[in-house]
């Protein structure tokens, strides 16, 4: 039957600790320069962190020949890799992608409920909202041509929400990409954004729908990214967890020869005297 050292076991319970260590500190990276993204700072943080904890008990069993922490680990590596799928699964669901007309840009009904609470609530937007004009986001972008969704592909979500007014407002673009003239008529279409726009820097469409759906398709996003680097861990954990199996049995397997040779050696000993 195949035997794997469990030295190399080990080894291989390095990877998913370096990669939970990795984890954390991409999140502590994003705590200090994500600026107004810091959406994944938490999930990576504690999930970085029991990866890191799980992978480092399999580790010391492994290599120390631990029977009592290589279950420990199997046990929790179980809890863990129910955990990631679950979150996995969940946020598969909630970071679904919005149906919306792409030259309209999003709408923060577009989105699912559980990401709608990062717009809806007021303290949230509040802070957000602040964050967005500190960053001055929409500075420098100028341009020389009609509200046409086609020249503004090179802006992120969050810019084409929240630095121009909607397309369907019919405005037209003047001095540069920050200033738009209303018609005379008024707007094309009696919609809250194109009411709540105004060329004023500090106010723009920072109150319109648009903005928090732009901020939404960004957060969306990055919960997409968090969900592919879920299910690496998960292959990695499980593929290390099957290799532990192999560590327990390894231990038995020493254990039964030194038992094995301790019966043998104790009669002749006998028998000598």
């Amino acid at each position: 039957m195949l035997r794997i050292n469990n030295r190399r076991v080990g080894i291989l319970q390095a990877l998913p600790m370096m990669v939970g260590l990795g984890a954390m500190g991409g999140a502590l990276y994003i705590g200090v320069h994500g600026g107004c993204d810091k959406v994944l700072q938490y999930p990576l943080l504690f999930g970085g962190l029991m990866v890191s904890v799980v992978s480092t008990l399999g580790l010391l069993g492994a290599l120390c020949s631990l029977t009592a922490a290589l279950y420990l680990y199997l046990l929790l590596a179980f809890f863990l890799l129910l955990a990631f799928a679950s979150f996995t699964v969940a946020a598969l669901f909630v970071s679904a992608r919005p149906y919306h007309a792409p030259h309209l840009g999003f709408r923060v009904r577009d989105f699912s409920p559980f990401l709608q609470h990062y717009v809806t609530h007021p303290s949230h937007w509040h802070d957000t909202r602040r964050c967005l004009l500190a960053a001055r986001i929409c500075l420098g972008l100028t341009l020389h041509a009609n509200n046409d969704s086609r020249i503004f592909q090179h802006w992120s979500s969050t810019q084409y929400g929240c630095c121009k007014p909607p397309v369907q407002c019919g405005f037209t673009l003047m001095k540069n990409s920050t200033f738009w003239d209303v018609p005379k008529v008024g707007p094309s279409m009696n919609d809250s954004d194109c009411m709540a726009w105004n060329n004023s820097e500090d106010k723009l469409c920072y109150d319109c729908d648009s903005c928090k759906g732009g901020v939404l398709a960004n957060i969306r996003k990055q919960w997409r990214h968090l969900t592919i680097f879920n299910i690496c861990v998960i292959v990695l954990v499980t593929t290390v967890y099957i290799l532990g199996c192999y560590a327990i049995r390894n231990n038995r397997l020493d254990y039964s020869n030194y038992k094995s040779q301790r019966r043998i050696r104790i009669p002749s000993t006998v028998m000598h005297h």
